[in-house]
């Protein structure tokens, strides 16, 4: 394991934060228990004063295809899977056209798109350095209780990847901002969005210093430059305080804050 200074306003796709040390995992590294793991930051907040934190090296970026098995680190980058899986034509991958970031970043979250989502085609998840099943794992939408560090997925794989499902995906980005942000920022609560709620609520396109929600789509906090934690904090709870009131809907975050 080494050290790394990372500055959150240029490696969080929010671009908010400032530089921080944060621990590198290697393999066969003993995985501390006092610091908070994060991904390839996306979907991610820091605050100035946020707990210790871990990141997986590169060495945690493969993929090896062995029978029906597919084993990816978990610092794989979405990109690189997708690119995988049309390659080799593995079915079940398309979804996450729509999703940047790393593997272990979509696994902790169960990140997905629609009725699309990572756990509907994982086998198994490294956690710890053991594999765990999962039907042993507590998940549902946009929530997994790993009890560890994931390090690595397993996916038994079928052939058939639908370029036409893949496309598809692909156009739900049309009403997504392309200013920086940090992707959804509330889970869609039960039968209804959040974006919908914000928007009735007054907020869409309300600002905060350079901070505010997307005139595009009102479930996106965008940065237009120089955006600052506490801005971005008022206006998700502003959003929060006010939605409640409206509709007693509480909104819970699916971007992480630390």
């Amino acid at each position: 394991m080494f050290m790394r200074t990372i500055d959150f306003s240029k490696f969080s796709s929010i671009k908010v934060g400032m530089p921080i040390e944060v621990l590198m995992l290697e393999r066969n590294d003993t995985i501390p228990q006092n610091r908070t793991i994060i991904g390839h930051g996306n979907n991610l907040l820091v605050s100035s004063s946020p707990p210790p934190i871990m990141m997986l090296s590169k060495e945690f970026s493969f993929i090896t295809l062995d029978d029906d098995i597919l084993t990816v680190g978990c610092a794989t980058p979405t990109g690189k899977l997708l690119s995988f899986a049309k390659k080799n034509d593995l079915a079940g991958f398309e979804f996450i056209s729509k999703l940047p970031g790393s593997l272990g970043g979509m696994v902790a979250m169960n990140a997905g798109v629609k009725s699309y989502e990572v756990f509907n085609i994982l086998d198994a998840i490294k956690l710890n350095g053991k594999w765990v099943a999962k039907e042993q794992i507590e998940h549902r939408y946009r929530f997994a209780k790993l009890d560890g560090v994931a390090t690595e997925v397993q996916f038994k794989i079928t052939k058939g990847f639908d370029k036409n499902l893949l496309e598809e995906l692909i156009t739900l980005r049309i009403n997504q901002p392309k200013t920086p942000s940090a992707g959804s920022v509330f889970k869609n609560p039960e039968g209804d969005y959040g974006g919908r709620l914000i928007e009735a609520v007054g907020l869409k396109g309300v600002q905060k210093g350079t901070m505010q929600w997307s005139n595009i789509h009102a479930n996106f906090l965008v940065n237009h430059g120089g955006g600052t934690f506490e801005d971005a904090k008022y206006l998700i709870e502003l959003a929060k305080d006010k939605v409640f009131k409206k509709f007693g809907i509480m909104l819970i975050e699916e971007v992480r804050i630390l």
